[in-house]
């Protein structure tokens, strides 16, 4: 079983800031383990190593590359090319709140327990809604 994880950087999300990505900048990445996505966190990207992990989920074998793509047709990846900071690495990604809390709504919507209010969106949920898109639908 792959592991699909998604971790933040409070630096690089300071520096997306100043450049003019927005501050909600989060990193997909697939291990194959547990212990081998801590790992890869605990190393960091962009030469940054305040990573932290946001949310994980164990699925069957899956290619990040294939994870970014689908990911891709929903939020915005910032580019590693253009950016020399983030010195090729892949799967970062600016998050639109917008799109975050549309799903959560629409959620609260299908369940008849939860009344319609405005949502606070969270770390954890955005998460959730990068590894909700990034999958492939169960068929």
């Amino acid at each position: 079983m792959a592991v699909v994880y998604v971790a933040r950087s409070a630096a690089l999300t300071k520096w997306a800031s100043d450049v003019g990505q927005g501050k909600h900048i989060f990193k997909l990445g697939v291990a194959a383990d547990n212990d081998e996505a801590k790992a890869a966190i605990d190393a960091g990207w962009a030469g940054e190593s305040d990573w932290r992990l946001i949310h994980s989920q164990e699925v069957p074998d899956l290619d990040e590359e294939a994870v970014i793509e689908r990911l891709m047709r929903k939020e915005k990846v910032i580019d590693p090319t253009y950016y020399p900071k983030l010195k090729g690495a892949s799967g970062v990604f600016r998050i639109t709140l917008t799109n975050v809390q549309n799903s959560l709504l629409v959620a609260k919507a299908m369940s008849a327990d939860e009344p319609l209010i405005d949502v606070k969106v969270k770390p954890k949920d955005i998460g959730e809604y990068m590894i909700r898109n990034a999958l492939p639908s169960p068929s």
